[in-house]
């Protein structure tokens, strides 16, 4: 769905109202909405609450500084400094835009005390301990607020705002609202293990694997030189997250024995390499979990009830011995949880 975002543009005012025009077509050109100043006074204390509002409903949040520091409000702090703090304290995304070199500025458009040009050097050096561009003429300003908003959007989305006649009708609301409900509601149930299964290691616990893997001169070469032992450990959510997927349908002892396989060789091939300076320059292939502990990741499977035996029968020879399994709806939700890619914002209503 097509979303604008709303930017707050704060500075000072007569001294930068070229730099704000730039600024401000540069926002529309990139399909934003811009609040600022423009929109309201600012050296009134009932507009500062106003201001707090605007600076709430917005995106993003952007200042431009450049010669002067302007009128001064509550606690001897600028309005503009007022405003960068606040919105830095609602962890809204902020960029701070600095003149290049305030000193070649015109002196009507420069500090005149040296009060307050000692503020307007401690208001850099803050906005300069946060995201910050500089920038020297207001041409180059929209380029650069242009460039660099385009970047935080991507790194840093927000929620934004969308026309009213895209948003879903009262059914469409009620239902989605409805189904988001089940799904907190299984989301809470995840929290909670299978009865008979909380005293079983589970979950980020961890189990200490053994595994043999061949050692070959060369790397083509299909039979190893030398076999060689070791042990890592894993986490039982690390071995679901690999064996789950072959669960849905059904998958055999051998298929599972396959995958965790190809896990083992993944998770130990360069830290084998690292560890052991006798294997630099070697091919380690042919990683095979140890049987035993291959049983042992299948009971533990079964006693905390995320698989079970299959009782599906594809179409399977008569000579084959192999045992198959699948999902249970508990291990169904547990993969889910580990493997499903969750969405990153939503409406803002």
């Amino acid at each position: 769905m097509d979303k604008r975002y709303q930017v707050f543009v704060s500075s000072t005012y007569e001294d930068l109202r070229e730099e704000r025009q730039e600024v401000m077509q540069a926002l529309l050109e990139l399909d934003c909405i811009p609040s600022g100043m423009e929109l309201f006074p600012a050296a009134n204390e009932d507009q500062w609450t106003l201001i707090r509002g605007v600076i709430d409903d917005c995106d993003y949040y952007i200042v431009i500084i450049g010669g002067r520091y302007g009128s001064i409000g509550r606690e001897g702090l600028s309005y503009t400094q007022m405003e960068y703090e606040y919105a830095v304290s609602q962890n809204k995304p902020v960029i701070a835009f600095l003149h290049k070199d305030p000193g070649s500025l015109p002196s009507n458009k420069c500090e005149k005390s040296q009060v307050g040009r000692e503020k307007l050097d401690q208001f850099r050096a803050i906005a300069q301990e946060k995201m910050c561009r500089f920038w020297t003429s207001p041409a180059d300003l929209g380029s650069v607020v242009s460039r660099s908003l385009v970047k935080l959007i991507k790194t840093h989305p927000a929620v934004g705002w969308v026309r009213a006649d895209l948003l879903p009708d009262q059914s469409a609301a009620e239902e989605m609202l409805r189904l988001r409900k089940r799904v907190e509601e299984l989301e809470n149930n995840l929290g909670a293990s299978p009865a008979g299964t909380e005293h079983l290691s589970q979950a980020e616990e961890t189990i200490e694997l053994s595994f043999d893997f061949g050692i070959h001169k060369d790397p083509e070469s299909w039979r190893p030189d030398k076999k060689q032992s070791d042990k890592f450990t894993v986490s039982w959510n690390s071995l679901f997250a690999v064996a789950s997927p072959l669960l849905i349908d059904e998958a055999s002892d051998r298929a599972l024995k396959e995958a965790l396989d190809r896990f083992v060789a993944e998770e130990n091939t360069n830290v084998l390499l690292n560890k052991y300076t006798t294997l630099k320059g070697l091919t380690l292939k042919g990683f095979s979990l140890s049987p035993e502990d291959f049983n042992t990741i299948k009971v533990q499977f079964l006693a905390l009830k995320l698989m079970s035996r299959s009782t599906k029968r594809k179409t399977r020879s008569v000579s084959d011995r192999n045992a198959y399994w699948m999902l249970t709806p508990y291990g169904e939700a547990i993969m889910i949880s580990l493997r499903a890619i969750r969405k990153k914002d939503a409406l803002k209503t």
